[in-house]
């Protein structure tokens, strides 16, 4: 084996070649989730311009719009009041002319365990802000893959987080792609989980305070105002990346906006 030759990680096909719109669940519409939603909207529009069949996406999040929501999330003043899920998709869908859907609950297993309706998708994006969140989205994702027998099978997660000035995206597969042969590349079928790789360093985070802001000026002393714009357009492009030229060099990567560095993650 030539141990010189560049690690990559080639999309699913069924992703490149697909027949029908891929099933999307967008899970948080806070200060990323928001504008990731917008992100998608148009990846969308420009996959379909490039005559693939596009996105289909479902948006959970159970919290309502209020004031100290404004200006740092994607929502009016006329929208206070209303679910987050509910006014980002009934917007995405009115400007786009799509069809996509808006859950007013948490994507979570219920008290006796059951997984939420709706639930299954080929992607699984999550933007949350607590670590008991992402680690309940992998156990669940961790389950599905126990499952492939259905055309929307999971394939993928990609994991937003972020502190005040920092954060970080990464691309996960549930369970093992199947890889193509390749005499120029080596090929990985299977990108960790961020709740395995980095386990301990969420777990330190943990102790972080999440309590909801009860204003803007609160909420910008525990997040700066373009951490979450421009972790979406950076992971956004991660995702595009891999529909687009079918193939990753990189899994994510780690930001902060206090030097203005980027630091990529190599697929090892």
């Amino acid at each position: 084996m030539n141990s010189d030759r560049m690690k990559v990680h080639f999309t699913d096909s069924d992703f490149i070649n697909a027949t029908n719109p891929i099933q999307v669940n967008l899970i948080g519409a806070g200060g990323t989730g928001s504008k990731v939603l917008t992100a998608l909207m148009e990846m969308n529009h420009s996959m379909i311009a490039l005559c693939h069949a596009g996105l289909q996406v479902r948006l959970w999040d159970d919290d309502i719009i209020t004031e100290a929501n404004l200006g740092r999330q994607r929502f009016a003043a006329s929208e206070t009041g209303l679910y987050k899920s509910v006014a980002l998709i009934n917007r995405a869908n009115r400007w786009a002319g799509t069809n996509w859907r808006a859950e007013t609950v948490k994507f979570e297993k219920d008290s006796l365990g059951r997984l939420p309706q709706n639930f299954r998708s080929s992607i699984y994006i999550s933007c949350v802000d607590s670590v008991k969140a992402r680690f309940e989205i992998a156990d669940i994702l961790t389950g599905l893959n126990n499952n492939r027998g259905y055309s929307d099978h999971p394939l993928y997660w990609l994991d937003f987080g972020n502190s005040r000035y920092s954060g970080q995206v990464i691309l996960s597969t549930i369970g093992n792609i199947r890889q193509p042969k390749s005499e120029k590349y080596e090929t990985v079928a299977n990108l960790p989980m961020v709740t395995d790789e980095f386990s301990e360093l969420l777990k330190q985070s943990e102790a972080m305070d999440d309590t909801p802001s009860c204003s803007l000026a609160e909420a910008l002393e525990k997040q700066d105002l373009f951490i979450n714009s421009s972790l979406a357009q950076l992971g956004c492009s991660l995702l595009w990346g891999l529909f687009r030229n079918g193939l990753i060099q990189y899994r994510g990567f780690f930001l902060s906006l206090k030097d203005f560095r980027s630091q990529p993650i190599p697929v090892a």
